[in-house]
């Protein structure tokens, strides 16, 4: 079994929004990746982006700039 670590979770609203910043954070050459949403979060459209804390701000900012609309941000344990 894996050894869960304590990670940035970004739940989005729309499939739309969580594609978007697989594609923005692939040309910031941003670390992270598209998952299911974890059992202990919800989410409107099922999927959610993992990275590490430490790249709050910069997903942030991407997110910001790009006009992508996050539902919520969670730092848990994945």
């Amino acid at each position: 079994m894996r050894k869960k670590e304590l990670k940035l979770i970004v739940t989005f609203h729309t499939t739309a929004d969580a594609m978007a910043l697989e594609k923005a954070a692939k040309q910031e050459k941003l670390k992270g990746r598209l998952i299911p949403v974890p059992r202990e979060l919800s989410s409107g459209c099922g999927m959610s982006w993992k990275s590490e804390i430490e790249d709050k701000e910069k997903l942030l900012a991407v997110m910001k700039e790009t006009g992508i609309e996050l539902e919520e941000l969670h730092e848990c344990m994945v």
